[in-house]
């Protein structure tokens, strides 16, 4: 770390905040921390005793144990989360895991033995019917793997379907429906049936069907794994930049560790009907909880997961604040003082300028120290990942700088850190 530099008074700015975030710019640019949806201690026992089966877990009996003595399944137990408005929640896991059946209890398409979820502020549990069923038209749509389109009915009003179930009007659920066609890249084949299109233009249809309500929270069940391997590629591409676009809640089931950490801000990592870690591609690579975590991306190249925003430290001392028109000979004694090796100039705004050290400042002597800028030491974004980083580590002296959405400094990744990553990673 650089020590703090001796600045002129008429020089100091606000310190430079840092971030602390972890996930992909492209996945989470738009999550708030505002909850959406909050579960807590959800079960579903499945069986005539679930009562005997509950008092069994509470004494420690493992699921298959229950089983033997009960011939009940416990197929989620006691699970809590939240999901935050604006992000893709990954919910994982091996078959038999749980996953599917728990995003069916969060909209009671499987009754809970006991538990809470929560959307909104609303518990979903208690309601009623009619309720329940208002709840799924309006606030939480559901696309499935197995498409479930009404072969009957043309593409466009597969679509309207759930506006018209809803009451709205021929020509306004058309007008929504076109424009839902439109997001998914469908808009010329409105008048095709199902049996027409391939699996990937159905799975799109179903798609823009969810969309169309415009629901609070979407459920995504294993919804690309029928597809063939490029068109599930292209559909996880066209989820992203959906995403991007509209900034959805969506809780997105998944057996394929590859497509979680691709689309997923956070991943709940589910193990016989237990969550078992939860956390962001890059804290669960860097800090399993144990090895059926870790077992997940032992054959999964993480490299390209693991971000600068993840490997930088702060810069805590040497940040250089200051107006770039400020002549270059005003710092240089400050900077030898210290012993650093470079220091870290940013403007009056808070925008990291560039990297100096004692050579460019004397050389620049009374000229702005914009003049000393180093141009061969690149910054990079919070979601640069630690391939990108590697190469550029081979071409610069100096530790790579990490910068914010606003262009501010958030922090330095040394060159230490990144041998040591790739050093890892080629081990593991």
């Amino acid at each position: 770390m650089i020590p703090n530099l001796t600045l002129a008074p008429d020089d100091v700015t606000n310190p430079v905040s840092s971030h602390s975030g972890t996930e992909s710019a492209a996945r989470a640019v738009a999550a708030s921390k505002t909850e959406i949806l909050t579960v807590k201690n959800l079960s579903k026992i499945f069986g005539a005793k679930p009562e005997r089966a509950q008092e069994l877990l509470n004494q420690g009996l493992g699921r298959n144990e229950i089983f033997a003595q009960t011939g009940n399944m416990v197929a989620v137990d006691d699970v809590s989360l939240s999901v935050n408005a604006g992000e893709i929640f990954v919910i994982m896991g091996l078959s038999g895991s749980g996953k599917s059946t728990l995003v069916r209890l969060l909209n009671r398409l499987i009754e809970p033995t006991s538990g809470q979820v929560i959307l909104e502020g609303r518990d979903i549990a208690p309601m009623s019917v009619p309720e329940l069923r208002a709840v799924r038209r309006e606030k939480m749509a559901m696309v499935f793997q197995s498409f479930a389109l009404l072969p009957n009915r043309s593409v466009i009003d597969n679509i309207a379907y759930g506006l018209e179930v809803a009451g709205k009007k021929k020509a306004d659920r058309y007008d929504v429906a076109r424009a839902a066609l439109t997001r998914v890249g469908l808009a010329s084949y409105e008048k095709l049936l199902p049996s027409e299109l391939s699996g990937g233009m159905q799975q799109r249809v179903g798609l823009a069907r969810a969309l169309a309500v415009n629901p609070s929270v979407l459920l995504m069940d294993e919804a690309f794994s029928a597809l063939d391997p490029l068109i599930r590629f292209e559909m996880q591409n066209e989820l992203l930049r959906l995403q991007k676009e509209e900034q959805r809640t969506i809780v997105f089931i998944s057996h394929d560790i590859e497509e979680a950490v691709k689309i997923g801000g956070r991943i709940g990592i589910m193990k016989d009907g237990r969550l078992i870690q939860v956390g962001t591609p890059a804290e669960l690579i860097q800090s399993p909880a144990d090895d059926y975590v870790r077992d997940f991306f032992r054959n999964v190249d993480v490299s390209r997961f693991l971000e600068a925003s993840s490997l930088m430290t702060k810069v805590e001392r040497g940040l250089i604040a200051c107006n770039t028109s400020a002549p270059s000979e005003r710092y240089l004694n400050s900077l030898i003082d210290s012993g650093a090796e470079c220091g870290y100039v940013c403007d009056e705004a808070g925008r990291y300028q560039g990297c100096v050290t004692p050579a460019s400042l004397h050389k620049t002597g009374t000229r702005p120290i914009s003049d000393a800028l180093l141009h061969d030491v690149a910054a990079v974004r919070l979601d640069t990942d630690l391939h990108e980083l590697a190469a550029i580590a081979l071409n610069q002296e100096h530790d790579v700088p990490v910068t914010d959405e606003q262009g501010r400094l958030a922090g330095v990744v040394s060159c230490r850190t990144i041998l040591k990553q790739v050093m890892e990673r080629r081990a593991a």
